[in-house]
């Protein structure tokens, strides 16, 4: 687990209820399960409504990242292509066929295949950069449904607030009703506001950074590939691919 999106969590929503503690609030005030549906529900929904059914399973699919992000070291990588290089330099291309049969990344499989068949390197390097393209457009899309729940929410929040208000404009006759009607009037608007910033906009912003991390790890292996098939040794790949570890 990424620990410091726990961190970021813990001192987020610390700040927050510590915060209402001195101001001599006590904390299950913050607390208004009708507030908590009207926010949540319309929140989701609207975000729901307006992304495409393959964009929602994505975003789905990399909300784990949050927690869990993809594994990826450049060291590790740069050593593994200089290994496809060593291979390629006193076997052949057709030795990589062992390691493209056990490999179970889509993307280098790819770029190895194209390398076994003879592919040019200028038409590897087009190909897969091309998928990069595609793929971190994908998954920047997908981000993008937390950035849009972000920014619904404290809209939402304001819609609870305003049925709040009415709650508590029907129940002018009634003091005892006021309490638990403004309660869900300014609570909504504190779980829209805090739900945009604390949760929703972070984890965006989380997911593109871990996208664009894929997709640098990505070119690197574009380049390895791309100087195996040129006949570069080892040695030369290795320092060519080095700056990726600066």
């Amino acid at each position: 687990m990424d620990g410091l999106t726990v961190i970021g969590i813990v001192v987020a929503f610390s700040a927050v209820i510590g915060g209402n503690y001195l101001e001599g609030g006590a904390w299950h005030l913050l607390i208004n399960y009708p507030a908590a549906i009207i926010v949540l529900g319309g929140t989701v929904g609207a975000a729901i409504l307006q992304t495409p059914k393959n964009i929602l399973r994505r975003a789905l699919i990399l909300l784990i990242w949050v927690i869990k992000p993809p594994l990826l070291s450049q060291k590790k990588t740069i050593k593994q292509v200089v290994s496809w290089a060593e291979i390629a330099r006193k076997r052949g291309l057709l030795g990589l066929d062992t390691i493209i049969a056990s490999e179970k990344n889509i993307f280098i499989k790819k770029g190895l295949q194209m390398l076994v068949d003879g592919t040019c390197a200028a038409k590897i390097k087009q190909v897969l950069e091309n998928d990069i393209i595609l793929l971190k457009q994908r998954d920047n899309d997908a981000a993008g449904f937390f950035e849009s729940m972000g920014g619904y929410a404290p809209t939402v929040g304001i819609i609870g607030a305003v049925i709040g208000l009415i709650h508590v404009m029907g129940h002018l006759g009634s003091p005892q009703e006021l309490g638990p009607a403004l309660a869900i009037a300014f609570v909504a608007t504190l779980y829209g506001v805090s739900m945009a910033n604390l949760i929703c906009l972070p984890v965006a912003n989380k997911l593109r950074a871990h996208v664009n991390r894929v997709a640098i790890w990505q070119q690197l292996l574009v380049d390895g590939i791309s100087a195996i098939a040129e006949g570069d040794n080892p040695k030369a790949i290795e320092a060519r691919l080095s700056g990726y570890c600066l």
